[in-house]
């Protein structure tokens, strides 16, 4: 027989054994999310290098290919990029949905919102799934390769916002003054994000090389170029704003340097794309990754905006 057998427990002690019990589930928790984003970040390179080398269709059923698990002997490159993003998908899939299940199995020692919030997650996964058994069915259909883009996107951003909620707030500075609207980075997210489908929308219809070739579609390439001018000016505005304000935490100020390189970085690579015609894959893949990126930063400013804004006025009362 232990000693907890005989000698009583304290209610102090009690409640903290549980109070550490729930932080450690809530650290395994959050730390499942980031890394499930950080493999969504992964898929859709991987998905936007199987568009580039037209490899979309190299699988022609769905959901195995070629009527196996692995297509040995028809494996190729363009084979390959198919049907390991397919498996990078199902993987996630397979993740989220532990994801969930954990999420209601500890609901008592996690926040209220949290189950509903990554049964929301899988329910883009389903989507997600769907979207990507039409891609196929339908030939590559373009409103549907954008759409898939589109969820994609989403369900990045949705579990960077439940990761970043999870996050322990500092506290120190509490006592400060937000100067940095929280309407600001959400507004410059919503930009990339729109930013980011019309470059799908790019790349599903080849509209650069139709405008280039035969005049079509120039509309849709137009309007990814005229877009990036509230994307760049929203970003900028969310970097200055930042670096304008003392008395945020220094988290901000690195994350504002992100945005700033990131920018830069998709201003050039975006550049060079047009100027080359689509023609470097390597290049049209890290265009779409680090918008993909620079989206989830943004994402990021906004929910740490709000959680230290909330923060404040609750230490108010």
């Amino acid at each position: 027989m232990s000693d907890s057998a005989i000698i009583p427990q304290h209610p102090r002690e009690d409640r903290s054994r549980s109070n550490n019990g729930d932080i450690i589930i809530q650290t395994r928790i959050r730390r499942s999310i980031w890394k499930i984003a950080i493999a969504t970040l992964l898929l859709m390179a991987v998905g936007s290098a199987t568009r580039v080398m037209n490899a979309g269709l190299a699988c022609p059923d769905w959901p195995l290919c070629y009527g196996q698990l692995v297509p040995t002997q028809q494996m190729n490159l363009q084979v390959f990029l198919e049907w390991f993003h397919r498996l990078d998908a199902a993987l996630i899939g397979l993740s989220t949905l532990l994801l969930v299940s954990s999420a209601w199995w500890f609901r008592h020692q996690l926040p209220r919102w949290l189950p509903g919030a990554t049964t929301f997650a899988m329910s883009l996964i389903l989507i997600q799934g769907a979207l990507g058994a039409f891609t196929v069915t339908e030939l590559l259909r373009f409103d549907i390769v954008t759409a898939h883009l589109g969820t994609a996107l989403l369900f990045f951003v949705t579990l960077l916002t439940i990761g970043t909620c999870l996050l322990p707030i500092d506290r120190s500075s509490d006592r400060s003054v937000v100067q940095l609207p929280v309407w600001l980075p959400l507004i410059a997210a919503t930009c990339i994000y729109v930013q980011s489908l019309i470059g799908g929308l790019v790349g599903s219809r080849w509209a650069l090389h139709q405008c280039f070739g035969n005049s079509e579609l120039c509309t849709v390439m137009n309007s990814h170029i005229i877009g990036v001018v509230p994307a760049t000016l929203s970003c900028v505005a969310v970097t200055v704003a930042i670096w304008r304000s003392r008395d945020l935490p220094k988290y901000f100020y690195k994350l504002a340097a992100l945005v700033g390189g990131l920018l830069i970085g998709q201003i050039l690579l975006g550049v060079a794309t047009f100027k080359l015609h689509l023609q470097v894959e390597t290049l049209t893949v890290a265009h779409q990754s680090i918008g993909a990126t620079l989206l989830g930063t943004l994402v990021v400013i906004t929910v740490l905006s709000w959680r230290l804004k909330r923060s404040q006025l609750a230490s108010q009362f």
